[in-house]
């Protein structure tokens, strides 16, 4: 199965067990030992070592400390497009569930007044939330949205999808977002919360939501990039003529 030749035995013993995990192995079960594995395929222990050391590194596998080697739980990839996590989660077959950890009713700062294009005493309700995908925690979304486009937003069950309120409830159906993405490090607060070691890498999103011309949400969230990924296709832009 593994034989000298032009690409490396530890590759060749890589390509193997990453279609193992794909294929035969659900996420959380535990690979064979390393004799096991040299047994099996007719290799060094060396040589296992190296493609193990890769398949942790790539996150394919994950190494737990005196039990041994076992499959990553794969991240939901998402494609990059709006819909609620509540949907996006269900398009995945995942079961999502969400956590309301703040809700207040007051002016919001500069920024997102600045973002949602309101008069600098206006108020909006801020809505902070930890969500979570088959009970595992995946993002925390800080968001606001101004009292005149979703009056008594606070009397509602936030636990569920705020786009689908701002649709049935309020006639707000958005339907555009501007949105940027980038790479953080956890701090303390949201590394406690989405159950990350500090200073571990997460994706950050800062999001302005439309319905037609109407701003309606700008919003902070910040994912778990072990446990989500984003998924998007590339075009050639249009010749300008």
């Amino acid at each position: 199965m593994i034989a000298d030749g032009p690409i490396p035995k530890h590759e060749q013993l890589r390509a193997l067990l990453e279609q193992r995990c794909a294929d035969d192995l659900v996420p959380g079960a535990a690979l064979p030992s390393e004799r096991q594995l040299c047994e099996e395929y007719g290799v060094s222990r060396i040589t296992v070592r190296e493609a193990l050391r890769q398949l942790v590194a790539e996150g394919t596998l994950v190494r737990i400390r005196g039990k041994g080697t076992f499959v990553a739980d794969r991240p939901a990839r998402s494609r990059l497009h709006l819909a609620s996590f509540h949907e996006d989660m269900r398009r995945l077959g995942r079961n999502p569930s969400t956590v309301v950890l703040q809700t207040e009713l007051r002016v919001p700062p500069p920024s997102t007044t600045s973002a949602l294009q309101i008069r600098a005493a206006d108020r909006a309700y801020h809505v902070k939330r930890l969500r979570l995908a088959d009970g595992v925690p995946i993002s925390i979304d800080d968001a606001w949205y101004p009292q005149s486009v979703a009056p008594a937003m606070d009397s509602h069950d936030l636990t569920r999808s705020i786009y689908q309120l701002l649709r049935t409830e309020y006639g707000q159906a958005i339907d555009r977002a501007e949105q940027s993405i980038g790479a953080i490090s956890a701090d303390g607060e949201i590394a406690r919360l989405l159950g990350v070691p500090s200073g571990a890498p997460i994706l950050a999103f800062d999001r302005v939501a439309f319905a037609g011309a109407t701003r309606v949400e700008h919003s902070y969230s910040w994912y778990r990039s072990d446990r989500y990924q984003v998924q998007m296709t590339v075009t050639e832009a249009a010749e300008v003529h």
